[in-house]
């Protein structure tokens, strides 16, 4: 028996690598329809080479995307074409963090932006590299690359952020020995119009990264007013100096959370946009 990860799964048939880096396409044994198992992407296995036998035990494990055993999460942010959104960076942290997965915040197309503008994004930025690890990508002069592949080394790895955010430049510069172009990458990645929608692990240096459809999709289903505020560490590292434990952060008094914000202590857009989505969730459950 030989221990190995699952990379993809197309019509039944699971390709699973091993540690030696060889392939084999098999199918999960009979059993596992009775007991409820369901093999899926990143699930570290042990096989044969005729069939599936166990499932390990999980990292985490998510519903959209369809993956197993998630490392990091690259979060990817336009700084032009399209703008720079810190409404969407928040977000995704939020949805990337209820999943329990650490992210990487990647900054692409710098080169589009003027020294002073991209100063001043730096500046706010900067308040988030005090919990997050932050990089700044220009893809076509691979500057940045080295520092975003060392964060990377060995990991399993989703992909997540704003749609144009140079996913495709991003993906090339990373391991040119790819050379895809936009739709094929989003082919190869199970994202391509004519194709089936799956999720494949694609092995970079010597880590694997997986497209993500699931963090896609800004929508807060399956969170709770109360469980948003601990998806925030700058948030979670002042609770203790409000007033009330269980603290929301929006209208109690001498709430320590709020008195950063009006201070200039917090980054202003990262409060204004938690009550944002604060308000979401509320209307989004009155509307259940």
């Amino acid at each position: 028996m030989k221990k190995g990860k699952i990379i993809r799964l197309i019509g039944g048939i699971y390709t699973v690598v091993d540690e030696n880096a060889n392939k084999v396409d098999i199918r999960p044994i009979g059993l596992f329809r009775y007991q409820n198992i369901s093999p899926k992407v990143g699930d570290n296995v042990l096989f044969n080479e005729d069939s599936i036998y166990e499932v390990l035990p999980r990292r985490n494990d998510l519903v959209r995307p369809t993956i197993a055993n998630v490392d990091l999460a690259i979060i990817i942010n336009s700084c032009k074409k399209p703008d720079f959104s810190f409404y969407l960076l928040d977000q995704f942290l939020a949805l990337v963090g209820s999943a329990e997965i650490d992210p990487i915040i990647v900054l692409t197309k710098i080169d589009l932006m003027s020294d002073t503008e991209l100063n001043i994004l730096k500046s706010k930025l900067h308040y988030y590299e005090q919990w997050y690890p932050v990089c700044y990508i220009d893809s076509k002069h691979h500057q940045g690359i080295e520092s975003l592949l060392s964060l990377m080394s060995g990991k399993v790895c989703v992909l997540s952020g704003q749609t144009g955010a140079g996913k495709s430049s991003l993906m090339n510069a990373i391991d040119p020995n790819l050379n895809l172009k936009t739709d094929e990458i989003s082919k190869a990645l199970g994202r391509g119009k004519h194709t089936t929608r799956h999720v494949e692990l694609i092995k970079v240096k010597d880590g694997w990264i997986a497209d993500t459809p699931g963090f896609s999709k800004l929508e807060f289903p399956e969170m709770t007013i109360q469980s948003l505020k601990d998806l925030y560490p700058d948030f979670i590292k002042l609770r203790n100096d409000c007033r009330f434990n269980g603290c929301l952060h929006v209208n109690e008094p001498d709430c320590a959370v709020k008195k950063a914000y009006l201070d200039g202590v917090m980054l202003k857009e990262r409060y204004e946009n938690y009550l944002l989505f604060h308000e979401a969730i509320k209307a989004q459950k009155r509307r259940y």
